[in-house]
């Protein structure tokens, strides 16, 4: 979450940066700011109040032992009423932090200054492509017919197992899953990145952490007899293995990756467009998380985008990068790139990578924060990335590697799935 402090500050700058996600933050950071200062205002009494309460119990020992029975008890009912005073001040102050806080979780991270402005994935900026769209046979079909023709992935066993979005993967599909991951893996283990294996389910308070809750609550599925929420990502257990750490600057970066399978009760839709892989409530992924210092935090955004753009030139596959406008920015980034596959089946681009720079929104909901080597304490800035998310990965592979004699395997995956073709 944004900074009290900084609003304080800065609100107009706010304001106005917050406008770049088409919101009118005016009045919601004037709540801020009335919640802030009643909180300070209370703290600042019952400070005050508890001062004095010390200062006359030591004052009421004192008199007692010098035979001032009277005055101390004179004392000791200023102090009863002092007790009550702080009482009601401390339930105050606790009303005061819980509106503030609640208040804060409602607004979104601000838009980097170079994130464009508009409404919709319709005004995100294309800044870099790649790769040639291949030109398909006469007969090339989009990878739901492919997977059934070559009995790689059984969606309706998925529906009668659980539900729509819950493939079952098989034979040659399954192994191709499996060498994905293994790959995705290996690729950012070479990059630096330390691998992890976390739990799937987290509790309130690092869904809390991380920004997912309360904005994506609704999208979360819950284990309401545990009160625990299934992932719908890495970032979210990978992310709060540091919650309430305070890092020595000199241990940064700290780089993590780790595979998942992701959790995401999506609104159900109908079309193309959600058919198949291209939309599912559970899906593999495989993520890469960065702990930075604020001054080195838009460098290693720029080394993350490098990096997934080298799994995607060994996968030959056609790709490009888009940097999201405000409309389409996610609650908690800053900035963020999208990397899109082109599927020549389906004659359209599928999201693969997010890829974002969230600075200190989520460390401060995290308190998340680094100590330089002269004791100075600040908030971290933190940065994940999908690397890589595979269901449209997959249907990329399957689309665009199709060929009359079946469906050829990227070089570099050969060695993972131990095939060259799906046929």
């Amino acid at each position: 979450m944004l900074e009290v402090a900084q609003i304080r500050e800065h609100k107009d700058a706010f304001v106005k940066a917050l406008q770049k996600r088409n919101i009118d933050a005016t009045a919601l950071l004037d709540q801020v700011l009335v919640a802030d200062e009643t909180r300070r205002t209370s703290q600042s009494q019952l400070d005050q109040v508890l001062a004095d309460s010390n200062k006359f119990s030591k004052e009421i020992g004192m008199l007692f032992k010098n035979g001032e029975a009277q005055k101390a008890n004179l004392l000791k009912e200023k102090t009863a009423g002092l007790k009550e005073q702080s009482k009601g001040l401390q339930e105050q102050l606790n009303e005061a932090s819980e509106t503030l806080k609640k208040l804060l979780f409602t607004i979104p991270n601000i838009p980097h200054e170079s994130v464009p402005e508009g409404n919709s994935d319709e005004d995100n900026e294309e800044v870099f492509r790649k790769g040639d769209i291949p030109t398909l046979h006469d007969n090339a079909q989009p990878h739901w017919e492919l997977a059934k023709k070559y009995d790689i992935i059984d969606f309706e066993l998925g529906t009668k197992i659980t539900g729509a979005g819950f493939p079952v993967y098989k034979g040659k599909g399954a192994r191709l899953q499996r060498a994905l991951i293994s790959y995705f893996l290996d690729k950012n283990a070479a990059a630096g990145y330390t691998e992890y294996q976390v739990p799937h389910l987290v509790n309130e308070a690092s869904g809390y952490g991380t920004g997912q809750l309360p904005d994506k609550e609704g999208q979360m599925y819950h284990v309401t007899g545990d009160d625990l929420y299934l992932i719908p990502t890495a970032e979210v257990p990978v992310t709060n293995m540091f919650r309430g750490d305070m890092i020595a600057a000199s241990d940064l970066p700290i780089t993590c990756t780790g595979y998942t399978p992701c959790f995401r009760r999506e609104a159900g839709s109908y079309g193309a467009h959600v058919r198949g892989l291209n939309r599912l409530h559970q899906f593999d992924k495989v993520e890469i998380v960065r702990v930075e210092h604020p001054d080195n935090s838009a460098a290693a955004l720029d080394g993350m985008v490098a990096h997934v753009k080298t799994i995607l030139d060994e996968l030959e596959l056609p790709y490009r990068i888009l940097r999201l406008c405000g409309g389409d920015l996610g609650f908690t980034a800053h900035l963020t790139y999208d990397f899109e596959v082109f599927s020549t089946a389906q004659d359209r681009w599928l999201e693969i990578s997010s890829v974002s720079n969230f600075q200190t929104f989520q460390a401060n909901r995290l308190k998340l924060r680094i100590k330089d080597k002269d004791g100075k304490k600040m908030l971290a800035h933190t940065l994940n990335g999908s690397a890589l998310a595979l269901p449209r990965v997959l249907a990329g592979i399957l689309e665009n590697c199709q060929t009359p004699e079946g469906i050829k395997i990227p070089k570099a995956l050969v060695p993972y799935c131990g095939f060259e073709l799906i046929d």
